[in-house]
């Protein structure tokens, strides 16, 4: 287990994304308190935590959607804690929220194309539709169903694959598991995993924290908006603290289900 003032482990280059004493909040009510984090290149890393804990709060300001008060956000090594959310989806960082926002009234392949706005090659946006396809296959066969006949695991699929349609570098997961039952949850684990090795960085936002800490490489705690621990998620998965503290004591192995 480490300690959140530690320096996190590199890989010998430039982080995807860096954020360093990031601080900001609703109106005057301060929720980040200087937060640290680092996801290198082609890693899955997880932020965890419980329900208030500041989690989502810090991706509306690496979105763009909050302002950060204080601190530096850089993505790819540029600077982006001022720029306007459209930009930041530009430079190729991009938030996928939760399966409710998902467009009812809108078939599947319109929410999907929804997610390429920013883009104007249309032969590319086709490519990227066919290669979500691969991904999700029932995407493809429900390709001209309204999104509002979707599962929960479908819909999750959906606001997933809209992301991808951006083309980014990262993808910023806000709680991919919330309310899927747990066979659901492993498909979509699983295919996060295949996201990640055709090159693309994930940070993982979950209150999951034995099915993330499975799938990541690396994992931030976060309580009361400070970074509790930090760590290789093998080991943080092994530490007897955080396994009575946030796993309940045990952590039944399905890795080899999530990587399949």
């Amino acid at each position: 287990m480490t300690e959140a003032n530690e320096t996190d482990g590199a890989r010998g280059s430039t982080p995807m994304l860096s954020i360093r004493g990031v601080t900001t909040g609703y109106g005057k009510i301060q929720i980040l308190h200087g937060v640290d984090l680092t996801v290198q290149r082609g890693q899955i890393a997880a932020l965890l935590g419980g329900n208030g804990t500041g989690k989502s709060t810090l991706l509306k300001a690496l979105s763009g959607l909050l302002p950060v008060w204080d601190g530096v956000v850089e993505f790819d090594g540029e600077p982006i804690h001022q720029l306007r959310p459209d930009q930041i989806v530009r430079r190729g960082l991009v938030q996928v929220t939760q399966g409710k926002d998902a467009y009812p009234a809108m078939t599947v392949e319109e929410n999907l194309k929804l997610g390429a706005f920013t883009r104007s090659d249309r032969k590319g946006v086709a490519d990227d539709l066919e290669r979500v396809f691969t991904f999700f296959p029932r995407l493809k066969e429900r390709r001209n169903q309204l999104s509002a006949t979707l599962s929960g695991g479908e819909v999750q699929m959906l606001v997933i694959g809209r992301g991808l349609m951006a083309r980014p570098k990262m993808i910023m997961l806000d709680e991919p598991s919330a309310a899927l039952a747990p066979k659901v949850v492993l498909s979509i684990f699983a295919t996060v995993n295949q996201i990640r090795a055709t090159g693309v960085s994930v940070l993982m936002v979950e209150q999951n924290v034995r099915m993330a800490l499975l799938l990541a490489e690396y994992a931030y705690i976060i309580r009361d908006g400070k970074i509790l621990i930090k760590g290789e998620a093998r080991d943080l998965i092994k530490d007897p603290n955080v396994k009575l503290s946030f796993l309940g004591g045990t952590v039944a192995d399905t890795s080899r289900e999530i990587v399949a």
